[in-house]
């Protein structure tokens, strides 16, 4: 097994040693099935942001389906090794914090994958704010949410009570679903949903 000198997960360091390791449990090594009925049931393809990117398979598909798309990641070593697998797509990779980082363009997706899991629980509020901010108006929340009863992670699991809490406050739920194809770090555990901010000029659907 890896040894880790790093305990924090809202630290660089943290995901730069598993990177580094390769010890990425959560990786899928591909596009999960949800993601891809969602850009396939889209008329016209959506600019898009994705926190926390990690190795970025989804930057490749979004990209090859003429989507315009951004990824954002705070460890180096990820963002490497995301832009070392992407090829002509690497430049879609960035390297910077999710709470500071301001985009070009004003996204009218946010992707969701292992993001608000893989950081400590006590900074939901915080990333749901900053998801709230940097969607356009009507924008869209997509993607992978883990839910368990346990706070220990990562992955940190959230209750479907609390994450109702905090998305309903910028939110409204669109789509709810099981997940078919999860890995087994989520497996049984995982809902897909789409939220769309509240805003009065909301985006088609």
């Amino acid at each position: 097994m890896p040894e880790f000198r790093h305990r924090d997960p809202a630290a660089p360091d943290f995901w730069n040693e598993r990177f580094e390791q390769a010890f990425t449990p959560w990786d899928r090594a591909g596009v999960p099935m949800a993601l891809r009925s969602f850009v396939a049931a889209r008329a016209e393809p959506m600019s898009v942001l994705i926190p926390g990117c990690g190795v970025g398979y989804e930057v490749n598909f979004l990209a090859d389906a003429g989507w315009d798309v951004t990824a954002i990641d705070f460890s180096p070593v990820a963002v490497a090794t995301a832009r070392a697998a992407l090829g002509r797509w690497a430049d879609r990779v960035v390297e910077g914090d999710f709470f500071a980082f301001n985009p070009l363009f004003k996204p009218q997706l946010i992707y969701e994958r292992a993001f608000l899991c893989a950081l400590p629980p006590a900074m939901g509020e915080r990333i749901v704010e900053r998801w709230a901010e940097l969607l356009a108006p009507g924008g869209l929340l997509a993607g992978f949410f883990f839910i368990d009863e346990s706070a220990k992670g990562p992955p940190f699991g959230i209750t479907v009570e609390r994450l109702k809490t905090l998305l309903e406050r910028e939110f409204v739920c669109l789509e709810d679903a099981p997940v078919d194809d999860s890995i087994p770090v989520f497996a049984g555990r995982e809902r897909w949903q789409v939220w769309r901010r509240k805003d009065s000029a909301a985006l088609p659907i």
